[in-house]
């Protein structure tokens, strides 16, 4: 069938719509787009289910590398262990990079096919605008002619009734008045549709909210799970690496199930846009009731289609045109001899002037160029930006899903080397003099057995400056507490009061003697 004039395929649509296609029994299904048909469905999941194969390699590969990383030493003891230390984070950063690309690249493209969607779905209430409005005119004429008819007309008939001639005159006008009526009711043909397209558009808007606001969750998610995995690198913090691990790999999973919806759906997107016209003839061909010429009138709009309504106008116009006629010589003959006629007939003539006036705006609403341009505006917002927002999204999903792989098998590594500096640096610490813990006070069962023998001499010898430095071997033979790091220079009675006090009974070493 082709397209319509105004819009084109784009090369993606043309390069996907080339893509080979299977069913499940491996059998070459066209690829004509035809949802309801169980080949078609077929090929659309086996596309999909290239992405699961793809993840089931990665879960492979994934639980291979875990594997050895667990049972297996490392290959090269000699490599220094800041350069391991730096290799992995490294390779973690630039995971979590593109994975942040292919964050950006989603949120454009989860925009750009929200966008699509909005403008199939303004052109679809466009058109049911145009329908809606083609409705209430057919119906406000259809009235006014059945309220003419069956009034002002009627009236007319009794009080020209002893002018036979006029009387035959008001029949034709009711005639032709109830010909147009029936002409003008049976120009909707949107009736037999079995919808409106406002239907259309509210689903399509309805599913299309669900999709957005879904992807918009991913996409947070994904990036909040990259910025935790750089916290967690720089603080190198075990705890938050082995919780964004896990979460990596929940990711890793919904990035290639997502890959795989989009793959179906952009292939899909593809065959409908390549030849949208074929489909919607088909389809309603299949479902309704409406002429294929009708159809093929709005769908193509061109000047080599004739208009179907043509005729059925053309008889409506000559109809009220006669009918204008009638009543203006009705006018002229019948008012000078019955004045009580003029009443009738001048709202009879106001009622041919809004049939006119409805009848000029029902054809401007049935041409084609209205319509046409709203199906025009529909497929170059789902075939184009919605098209090009949904390959960005597959790009998003396959970045996502590769940076997640890596990110699954070099954080379990990161974290390996995280506990063995910890471990390190507890080493030194119990090897270090000067660390709080080589600090930490002694029992008192140990100060009191390296407390010195507590002497009665008078406190003028220690307070003597030639017996403080005199160098007594009382003093300078003491070694150091523990053979740590030197003491406080405390004296002996200072030493001999924090052993009492440690006791709780005084004894007679505790007493001192002060001269008097």
């Amino acid at each position: 069938m082709g397209t319509p004039p105004g819009y084109r395929a784009s090369w993606w649509v043309y390069l996907l719509h080339q893509l080979p296609r299977t069913d499940f029994r491996f059998e070459v299904v066209e690829s004509n787009f035809a949802p309801q048909d169980r080949g078609y469905q077929e090929a659309l999941l086996l596309l999909a289910s290239v992405a699961g194969l793809c993840l089931a390699v990665s879960l492979v590969l994934i639980c291979v590398y875990l594997i050895r990383f667990c049972c297996c030493g490392p290959e090269d003891e000699d490599e220094p262990k800041a350069q391991g230390v730096c290799c992995v984070t490294w390779s973690c950063m630039a995971a979590v990079v593109v994975c942040c690309a292919g964050i950006g690249v989603g949120f454009y493209g989860n925009s750009e096919a929200n966008d699509g969607v909005g403008q199939a779905t303004a052109a679809l209430l466009d058109a049911n605008l145009t329908l809606s409005g083609a409705d209430a005119l057919v119906w406000q004429t259809g009235v006014l002619l059945s309220g003419a008819v069956g009034g002002d007309l009627t009236r007319l008939e009794e009080v020209l009734a002893p002018r036979t001639e006029l009387v035959a005159v008001v029949r034709n006008t009711r005639r032709q008045a109830e010909a147009v009526a029936q002409i003008l009711g049976g120009l909707p043909f949107w009736g037999g549709l079995g919808g409106s397209p406002s239907h259309l558009a509210h689903g399509l808007a309805f599913l299309e909210d669900y999709r957005w606001l879904a992807y918009l969750l991913l996409l947070l998610l994904d990036l909040v799970v990259c910025l935790f995995t750089l916290l967690g690198l720089a603080k190198e913090s075990k705890w938050l690496v082995v919780i964004m691990t896990v979460m990596s790999f929940f990711l890793l999973i919904l990035s290639w199930g997502s890959l795989g919806l989009e793959t179906a759906a952009a292939v899909g997107l593809s065959d409908f846009c390549s030849d949208p016209d074929g489909y919607i003839l088909n389809l309603t061909q299949a479902r309704t009731e409406v002429s294929p010429e009708i159809l093929q009138y709005y769908l193509t709009c061109s000047q080599d289609v004739r208009n179907p309504f043509q005729q059925r106008l053309t008889l409506s116009q000559r109809a009220l045109s006669s009918i204008h006629s009638q009543l203006h010589g009705l006018e002229r003959e019948a008012i000078p001899q019955f004045p009580a006629a003029e009443g009738n007939l001048v709202s009879v003539q106001g009622t041919l002037n809004t049939t006119e006036s409805n009848f000029h705006q029902l054809v401007a609403l049935l041409n084609c160029r209205g319509l046409h341009k709203d199906y025009v505006d529909a497929l170059k917002g789902l075939c184009y930006d919605g098209m090009e927002g949904l390959l960005l999204l597959l790009l998003f999903s396959i970045l996502s899903a590769l940076a997640f792989t890596t990110a699954v098998c070099s954080l379990p590594r990161a974290w390996e080397r995280f506990r063995s500096r910890d471990a390190e640096y507890e080493d030194a610490e119990d090897d270090d003099p000067f660390t709080p813990q080589a600090r930490s006070p002694l029992p008192r069962s140990s100060l009191r057995l390296l407390a010195p023998p507590i002497s009665n001499a008078p406190v003028s010898q220690y307070m003597n400056p030639s017996g403080l430095f005199s160098g007594s071997p009382r003093y300078d033979n003491m070694p150091p507490l523990g053979r740590r790091s030197p003491p406080p220079s405390y004296s002996p009675s200072m030493l001999a009061s924090d052993v009492c006090a440690s006791q709780g009974e005084p004894g007679p070493q505790c007493r001192m003697d002060f001269p008097t």
